[in-house]
């Protein structure tokens, strides 16, 4: 497993474990990329707009472009700020720059710069020392409820909190909540009035003991940049380059806050790639990026396709299900082109139940492994959490190291841990608990006891905590009634001792083993091999993804997990969900038209988005177009970047040849004289011997032309244009000098 900027077809050093020497200069920072990573690299002048799909090396070509700006002498790294998600993200940009040559660049999630900026203009804008910032605003939730008299089970305060959570990064207040709710299509685990109620009662909570939570870091951030024009101000005379990595899963609040950093300049690059948008459910909106070039019109869109990380039949697939793909991020998919050797192409097999899904995946990475495929760079991803625990005793009956990823155990698992507590202690009264009083049988008895911890014979509808729940604890039932086909005569001490057993093999410690992961959890990581389990209709989609809206995102989902796979991709489901079930399940609508044999609607008409480079044209009375901002400077003899003052006024070389007027260079240099003297000033005061080379190399027709010689100036030009002008057009510039 490596994060998904790993790739062996960039250059990664001249050795294993050792890093490549910091490049020389401006142009070596370019090399081996490109050019539409080159194109990202050099387009300094803001705003621009980076359309990356997976694999096409988006975090390459942002950190060369901060690394070419500072070594062509355009950025300050102290005046950068690079915002990513994740604080591995950010501190993989850091080591990315470090080996390009740059340190001091702030590259930071959009909450630990928030922190930074809060904790050091609270004194002065508000007084005194900042509030604390709750680990887990959970244990206020349920104060909460308790001061409303609502009472919520442990898993119902997971899904309140996270609503709160949604209405502050939404911007949402707690009058609102319902609407907002409503509107959104979101579900939810109490009335919206109830939880309205809920949240505005925390809030008050949270003011009364003077703390503060995570949101509310980048929502006092928005609060004093508004009311405090001179921090704004302050923080804006600080950072004047910004890069947004990630740009598709930006939420309303963390969009504010950027436009209060930027204030009304626009030297702005953001990346992203709407096909990759997999959190809405968060707050995040693709909009932000999709709407780009309406705000800056005079953006330039750069379009990565190339993709480096996967093999053409797996970018294949990935093409494919876009192709499919309706709505508005749809419309600006990318369709990706590999630029790695071929592979083999995807497998894709069913299976009769889920467990034989699991024995037969485990068999096929045993066998990868024994042929020289290191586990460490194997995973199985699945849509749920719920679905580990099949995949973690499959793989440890087939001898296969695992590890979890972004999830809990299955026998970790605070569910899990109570309902074998229950279990434990109903096998030991066995007939005097009056809970097995109507239990027959072995499953009838586990379902008895675990019907007071949530299961229930049909599952909750929604996609929270109260359903991640049930799905553990239906895992436990469905292996109880395996349990009772594979052994008739077993008791539900037996049973115990079965769960007791798999849970101690499975707390093993942690080893380099393959990973289990949910795809959400895999989002910015890539393996060799990736083996998509359980992708049959109730499962990819997931049931309860209703609305256009939530078919599409999980549609970007399966995405996501096809585009992890360097080489070797396996996609599997399951007829049924145990031994001897009804076969009554069908592989994702997804894969119609994909997996071989299959049939399906044809690609949506329309041209997918190819690789290449947009420059805006913002209309001349717009602020867009009236600003300015340095570019690099190259030769205008060999081409190669300027980084030295004088080279960068001269516009070439100190060693390319000169195509200077001799003639007007003399005439200039006694006209200098004269002015010096008169003014009793250092002839360098009127112009360096520099200015006055590319004058004469220029020999500017008219003032337009002489303003842009750098090392001339506004200021120079009143003073000095017209005498300068008529110097180059060969006349006498006695009378000529402006005063100011």
């Amino acid at each position: 497993m490596t994060s998904a900027t790993h790739s062996t077809l960039f250059p990664q050093g001249s050795g294993p474990g050792q890093f490549p020497a910091p490049p020389q200069g401006a142009d070596a920072v370019l090399d081996g990329l490109d050019p539409e990573q080159r194109e990202v690299a050099t387009s300094l002048r803001g705003p621009v707009c980076v359309l990356a799909g997976a694999g096409t090396g988006k975090t390459r070509a942002i950190t060369h472009r901060i690394a070419y700006g500072v070594h062509a002498g355009v950025l300050q790294p102290s005046s950068v700020l690079a915002v990513t998600f994740t604080n591995r993200a950010a501190g993989e940009m850091r080591g990315r720059l470090r080996q390009l040559g740059v340190s001091g660049v702030q590259a930071r999630t959009f909450h630990s710069a928030a922190l930074r900026q809060l904790q050091y203009f609270w004194p002065k804008a508000v007084g005194g020392s900042l509030p604390r910032i709750v680990d887990r605003k959970i244990q206020i939730v349920a104060d909460a409820a308790a001061a409303c008299r609502i009472r919520l089970d442990r898993n119902e305060l997971r899904d309140v909190t996270a609503e709160i959570e949604w209405s502050k990064v939404t911007q949402t207040v707690p009058a609102d909540y319902p609407a907002a709710a409503h509107k959104s299509g979101r579900d939810i685990p109490r009335a919206p009035a109830e939880i309205a109620q809920l949240y505005r009662t925390y809030e008050d909570l949270k003011r009364e003991r003077s703390v503060i939570d995570f949101e509310d870091v980048l929502l006092l951030t928005v609060a004093i940049l508004q009311d405090r024009h001179d921090i704004s101000e302050q923080v804006r005379s600080q950072y004047q380059h910004f890069v947004v990595d990630e740009y598709q899963d930006v939420s309303p609040l963390q969009q504010r806050l950027l436009e209060l950093w930027l204030g009304e300049r626009d030297n702005l690059c953001v990346v992203g790639d709407a096909s990759q948008t997999i959190y809405s459910f968060t707050g995040a909106t693709p909009d932000h990026l999709l709407d780009f070039r309406t705000r800056h019109p005079g953006a330039t869109v750069v379009k990565l396709i190339r993709d480096y990380r996967s093999s053409p039949q797996v970018v294949h697939l990935a093409n494919g299900l876009l192709a499919q793909a309706t709505g508005r991020a749809a419309d600006h998919r990318l369709e990706l082109i590999s630029q790695r050797e071929a592979g083999p192409e995807p497998s894709y097999t069913g299976y009769a139940d889920e467990p034989a899904e699991a024995e037969g995946a485990a068999r096929r990475i045993r066998d990868l492994i024994a042929s020289g495929t290191p586990a460490g760079e194997i995973a199985v991803l699945f849509r749920t959490n719920s679905q580990s625990a099949t995949y973690e005793q499959a793989l440890a009956d087939a001898g296969v190291p695992y590890q979890l990823r972004g999830a809990e155990r299955f026998f970790e698992r605070g569910e899990v841990r109570e309902a074998g507590a229950a279990l434990r202690g109903a096998a030991r009264f066995g007939a005097n608990d009056a809970l097995l009083d109507d239990a027959v049988d072995l499953p009838s008895q586990v379902r008895a006891v675990l019907s007071t911890k949530g299961w229930s014979s049909r599952p909750p509808a929604g996609s929270g905590a109260v359903r991640e729940r049930w799905e553990s604890l239906a895992a436990l039932v469905r292996l109880a009634e395996d349990f009772a086909r594979a052994r008739p005569e077993s008791t539900l001490t037996d049973l115990v001792a079965e769960l007791d057993e798999r849970a101690a093999a499975q707390h093993a410690p942690t080893v380099d083993g393959v990973t289990l992961a949910s795809l959400h959890a895999a989002k910015g990581l890539e393996w060799d091999a990736v083996y998509l389990v359980g992708v049959a209709e109730g499962m990819m989609p997931i049931t309860y993804a209703r609305t256009d809206e939530q078919i599409e995102e999980e549609r970007r989902l399966l995405y996501v997990g096809v585009t992890r796979a360097r080489q070797h991709l396996s996609v599997s489901w399951a007829l049924s969900r145990s031994p001897g079930g009804r076969p009554n399940r069908r592989p994702s609508r997804f894969l119609d038209g994909l997996r071989p044999g299959s049939t399906g609607a044809p690609a949506r008409a329309g041209q997918a988005g190819t690789g290449g480079i947009e420059r805006g044209t913002g209309r001349p009375d717009t602020p867009t177009a009236r600003r300015t901002a340095r570019t690099p400077a190259r030769c205008r003899v060999c081409g190669r970047t300027l980084t030295e003052a004088g080279e960068m006024k001269l516009m070439r070389c100190e060693d390319c040849p000169s195509d200077m007027d001799e003639g007007i260079y003399e005439r200039l240099r006694d006209w200098r004289r004269i002015q010096a003297a008169e003014l009793g000033q250092p002839a360098y005061c009127v112009f360096t011997d520099k200015t006055l080379i590319a004058i004469a190399e220029t020999a500017p027709d008219d003032i337009g032309e002489l303003a842009r010689i750098p090392g001339v100036g506004a200021r120079k030009v009143g003073r000095f244009g017209a005498a300068v002008l008529t110097i180059c057009a060969g006349g006498d510039p006695g009378g000529a000098d402006e005063e100011d």
